[in-house]
């Protein structure tokens, strides 16, 4: 009796050691969820870019990490990167020095952010800029590119005389298409009067642009008025900036009107469209949803009179049914575009060469027939 009753609880205990043994395994196969089946994780970096003295060649970024590895991008705000990194591999780096590249036109001074891109092109080398930003974007931290800024002087009495900014207050929110003040308090660190340029930057556009004189010691705030026509709607980066210091802050910026496409000429070999384009792209001539032409790149705002160039040996017949349609990206590098979409719909208007005017009357084209209808 004694002995079937210890058996019995043998096999109860090896009954629940067992099952300890699954949930224990199991828990390993969640924890490894990811990996197993497929599901990476976004990929993560971090980095660090303190203000230093450098001779306008090279730079150091104190720290970065990378998830996946790639590159750290050196820039002014302008459209061409001053300095690239070699590439990076996955893990933290210390002290990466980057040097000025052959082609910049300005030196490794001033207000310089450092911006971390991943590397995801087949071609050896950095390739945001050379494809379009369809490759090697940056990584993203709550929709941002990771980046930090710096304030690079040589030491030079010359440098240090820059004037000061010390602080700015601009608008949360705005249109693409309004006039806002942008107020900065800036300072002369220096004994002497002096006068020296001021200039509101959005997304790294100068924008506005105003000579300021103070004297030795004196601090201002100045009010700057800012026409945001042409700016890229979104959340962007809004800075004020003098010779070699600078201040940046964010403004939500709304596209002031609904995206369209409309044609206002066509015949065989020449369409001409109006756009309202919400972010830098192109519109598309297509035939049967394959694209026959498109336009030159258009910055974000409202254009008119755009021409439309046909590809090779494309053309036209009045009578058939063509479509122009609204889409973000480089037109050198259609495939990879994106349609611009409209309360779920793309922007696009249908039209035939013959209902169109030629431009001879004043009634205009063929307006949008899908504009997020």
């Amino acid at each position: 009796m004694s002995s079937r009753l210890t058996f019995g609880t043998l096999k109860r205990i090896g009954a629940i050691l067992i099952a300890i043994m699954i949930v224990i395994a199991a828990g390993i196969v969640v924890g490894q969820a990811p990996a197993i089946f497929g599901v990476e994780e976004d990929p993560e970096a971090s980095i660090t870019f303190e203000d230093q003295q450098g001779n306008g060649s090279t730079v150091t970024v104190q720290s970065v990490t990378l998830s996946e590895g790639g590159y750290v991008v050196i820039s002014d705000g302008g459209d061409e990167p001053l300095a690239v990194s070699e590439r990076l591999e996955a893990g933290s780096h210390e002290n990466v020095t980057l040097e000025r590249e052959d082609d910049a036109t300005r030196e490794l001074l001033g207000q310089l952010t450092a911006t971390v891109h991943r590397d995801t092109s087949d071609d050896e080398g950095y390739a945001y800029e050379a494809s379009g930003g369809e490759e090697d974007q940056p990584y993203l931290e709550d929709g941002f590119p990771v980046s930090d800024t710096a304030t690079v002087t040589t030491g030079d009495d010359a440098v240090s005389d820059s004037f000061m900014v010390e602080s700015i207050d601009v608008p949360a929110t705005a249109t693409t298409n309004e006039t806002i003040e942008v107020n900065a308090t800036i300072r002369n660190p220096t004994e002497f009067r002096a006068q020296q340029p001021v200039e509101v930057r959005i997304d790294g556009a100068v924008f506005a642009r105003q000579v300021l004189e103070l004297e030795g010691g004196e601090t201002r705030t100045v009010a700057l008025e800012t026409d945001t026509s042409g700016a890229p709607p979104g959340n962007q980066s809004i800075g004020v900036y003098t010779e070699d210091d600078g201040v940046l802050d964010r403004i939500d910026l709304e596209f002031h009107t609904d995206p369209s496409v409309s044609v206002e000429t066509a015949s065989d070999g020449n369409v001409t469209v109006s756009a309202a384009i919400p972010e830098a792209g192109f519109v598309a001539l297509e035939r049967n949803g394959a694209a026959i032409g498109t336009t030159d790149r258009l910055e974000p705002g409202e254009h008119e009179n755009v021409s439309l160039e046909l590809s090779d040996n494309a053309s036209i017949d009045e009578d058939e049914e063509l479509t122009v349609a609204l889409y973000a990206g480089n037109p050198d590098n259609a495939g990879a575009a994106s349609p611009i979409e409209f309360e779920g719909e793309p922007v696009r208007t249908t039209f035939t060469p013959a209902d169109v005017e030629t431009g001879d009357s004043d009634d205009g084209g063929a307006g949008n027939d899908s504009s997020g209808e």
